[in-house]
């Protein structure tokens, strides 16, 4: 008898096995200490099965559509975060005390954790590097610095927020709420170092952070991505 032949996983299938799989013990010791929620994170070197992004123009780069789609959005924004750290941590440190430096570098390693974990988790079709541009910030000046780094801390909050919502399988949501609790944390600790005992301003009057759509985090983060990026393709 003829063995059946085996039919390809949806992407969105091939992307939750990855988010599912037991992480391996290299990768654990490579990862772990991070943060609580960071360490929950499963990773594998898995990856999808099929490219979702459809590119109309060029010199566009597509987040996609469905479940991947929103995936990359979050992947976009912590490339982004990531960049800026990374930059921070080798152009700004000696404008922080020890205990600022070490915020700093910790802050670093998060965001470059989050990063990565989304790109190896989407595989195939995860959107490539996208080139910043942060000509706008003085890394000498240490005002500068933390006034950016609260604005891409608030942005990411209230981007994680505004997409959950858009997202339908259970366990991206859970993942994203993991990434976001971490992400908050990072606005309370930005705002503490601007002034102390400002750590929850962000809030509403209801105590919740905002939420913002894709579009509009696209547009306040284009000043700071110099490659295109479209959402237009994301769920409503």
């Amino acid at each position: 008898m003829e063995k059946p032949i085996k039919k390809t996983e949806p992407q969105e299938a091939g992307v939750a096995r990855v988010l599912t799989a037991p992480m391996q013990r290299r990768l654990f010791m490579r990862y772990a200490g991070a943060t609580a929620a960071a360490t929950t994170l499963l990773l594998t070197t898995a990856s999808c099965d099929d490219d979702d992004n459809n590119m109309t123009d060029p010199q566009t780069v597509d987040l996609g559509s469905g479940d991947i789609g929103v995936l990359n959005y979050a992947y976009a924004l912590e490339q982004l975060e990531a960049a800026f750290y990374t930059e921070v941590v080798a152009r700004s440190l000696g404008l922080f005390n020890a205990t600022e430096q070490q915020i700093m570098q910790d802050l670093k390693g998060h965001e470059g954790i989050h990063r990565d974990f989304l790109k190896a988790a989407l595989g195939s079709s995860a959107i490539p590097n996208l080139e910043v541009n942060f000509s706008s910030i003085n890394f000498t000046d240490k005002n500068s610095v933390l006034s950016t780094a609260m604005t891409f801390e608030d942005l990411g909050v209230a981007a994680y927020n505004g997409a959950g919502k858009l997202l339908e399988n259970a366990g991206f949501l859970t993942l994203a709420g993991k990434i976001v609790s971490v992400e908050a944390r990072h606005a309370a600790v930005i705002r503490d170092l601007i002034s102390n005992g400002t750590f929850s301003d962000s809030a509403n009057n209801m105590g919740l952070d905002p939420a913002m759509s894709p579009t509009d985090v696209l547009q306040a983060a284009s000043a700071f991505i110099t490659t295109k990026v479209s959402a237009n393709n994301l769920p409503k």
